[in-house]
């Protein structure tokens, strides 16, 4: 009685870790929109001029997330989106502090 009680509680449990670790997994979309969103917001700051080092770094981490998200490789592209971002943010505040 114990051990089916007990194997019924672990395949539950199983699929719950499945569940939980496929979500992990799946396409980044929010984080690639977060990069393009703050891509987009550093270049409307200037960051053409003002931080063009730290813009073109943003503009090729978001292409290589881009590049990575139609290969299917989610993880290299949601490390590439959230550090396409990063360099964004840097540029805007560099581009709005000068």
């Amino acid at each position: 009685m114990i051990s089916r009680l007990f194997i019924r509680h672990f395949k539950y449990l199983v699929l719950l870790s499945a569940l939980i670790l496929s979500a992990c997994a799946g396409v980044p979309v929010q984080e690639m929109s977060n990069a393009r969103q703050a891509v987009d917001a550093a270049r409307k700051a200037g960051a053409e001029t003002r931080a063009s080092e730290e813009l073109k770094a943003a503009e090729a981490l978001l292409q290589s997330a881009e590049q990575a998200l139609e290969e299917g490789d989610y993880k290299k592209a949601r490390r590439d989106a959230e550090a396409a971002q990063s360099r964004a943010v840097v540029a805007q505040d560099k581009s709005l502090n000068e």
